[in-house]
């Protein structure tokens, strides 16, 4: 990895020591930026300014400004210039697709008139206080293109490992606000790296609309799946059992618990919850066996709702001990699921009330695009090795149960 050195005006870099940060991170991200364009074009011309030697592979022509609207005000990049092409860098539009997006939705809003004071402020700070509607249709078109194309990208390794979920959002449709659902897949693939598998919106979750969500990745290429993670909606648990046939269902062990709790009276919760860990974290599902009886024994009278809901999901909820112990703990819980929703809850509170279906694509489209490819350039989160090498286990039936 190449190290760069930045040469900053003291004078900035004090400012943000003595009370004058907001005045000081706008210029102070500006020659961070800068000189991170000027090293990145050195690379690709192979030479630094006026540098002679038979490496150089093209030379500079100049700069041309571009601004980059952020959150915390606009920035003024100096990009350099290439005689043989222009110079681009992925990183700035990377970065620029969810912030474009953001920004997109608020726009549509003070456009329709539906825009909060908040939306309105922040939007005249990021994009002054005159923009038409062909401006940014045509701003949409572009963002739009980069997120239908992620959408629809074949599907071509190996998933044996995905996790499903869905959550609500508000969108105005039809001169009203509705609720819709946001459905979502990830997958951890033959390598052992994450990824946006994909994403609709649908007006509830129901059955047909899980099914169609479901064939929609299959149609993609999705294929050999082996565990699918989820909540036990009853309508996408029924889907699951149609559409991946063969497949084993692990129930969120964290919804299961929450589920367990609601109908536990309040003496019994603090010790249930203990003597629940330790039956999430048996070794096998003998000692799993053991522990749920010897869980029923002593609560069956005090928690008896409680005790049901436990002996009807126990199955479903422990199918994860027939994966070796290392794989357990990623794979028991929807929890990376429930972490990409947070990001996205962190988006939607901006907004509030989304003004029309697509905006609602196009920002959580830009955003889970961003997101899987910073997983697929990051570490593994699962190393395969032993999971592939072990003898195949015998397939636990999709059960479906009440919802969550």
């Amino acid at each position: 990895m190449a190290q760069l050195q930045f040469t900053l005006d003291s004078e900035l870099v004090k400012g943000l020591f003595l009370g004058q940060a907001p005045d000081a991170i706008v210029p102070l991200l500006e020659a961070i930026l800068n000189q991170f364009l000027q090293a990145m074009a050195t690379e690709a011309v192979g030479a630094a300014k006026y540098e002679r030697t038979d490496e150089r592979k093209a030379y500079r022509n100049g700069s041309r400004e571009r601004t980059l609207n952020t959150r915390i005000g606009t920035i003024t990049l100096e990009v350099p210039r290439l005689r043989n092409g222009e110079f681009s860098h992925e990183l700035f539009e990377r970065y620029q697709r969810s912030e474009q997006a953001l920004v997109l939705a608020m726009m549509e809003m003070v456009l329709q008139g539906v825009s909060t004071r908040k939306v309105t402020q922040i939007t005249q700070e990021l994009c002054g206080t005159r923009f038409s509607k062909s401006t940014v249709s045509e701003l949409c078109k572009g963002l739009d293109e980069a997120v239908q194309a992620f959408r629809n990208r074949p599907l071509e390794k190996r998933y044996p490992f995905i996790m499903v979920d869905a959550m609500y959002l508000k969108v105005r449709e039809d001169g009203r606000v509705q609720s819709k659902a946001l459905m979502m897949a990830i997958g951890v693939n033959e390598e052992g790296y994450r990824e946006v598998l994909g994403f609709d919106l649908w007006d509830t979750e129901t059955e047909l609309g899980w099914k169609g969500f479901f064939e929609c990745l299959v149609d993609r290429g999705l294929h050999q799946v082996e565990y699918v993670i989820s909540d036990s909606h009853k309508g996408l648990v029924r889907a699951l059992e149609q559409v991946f046939v063969g497949a084993t269902w692990q129930r969120c062990q964290v919804h299961f618990m929450r589920n367990i709790m609601e109908v536990c009276p309040a003496k019994q919760k603090p010790q249930l919850k203990e003597d629940l860990r330790e039956l999430w974290s048996s070794k096998d599902q003998d000692t799993a066996r053991e522990h749920l009886n010897r869980i029923l024994e002593t609560y069956n009278e005090q928690a008896p709702r409680s005790m049901r809901t436990l002996e009807e999901g126990f199955e479903d909820a422990t199918a994860v001990l027939n994966l070796p112990s290392k794989y357990r703990r990623r794979l028991r819980t929807t929890n990376a699921l429930e972490r990409l929703n947070q990001e996205i809850r962190r988006r939607e509170r901006v907004i509030r009330i989304f003004p029309n279906r697509e905006s609602v694509i196009r920002l959580l489209g830009a955003l889970l695009c961003e997101q899987s490819e910073r997983w697929l350039s990051g570490r593994k989160w699962l190393d395969m090795a032993e999971y592939d090498q072990q003898e195949p286990l015998p397939q636990q039936p999709v059960a479906v149960k009440e919802a969550a």
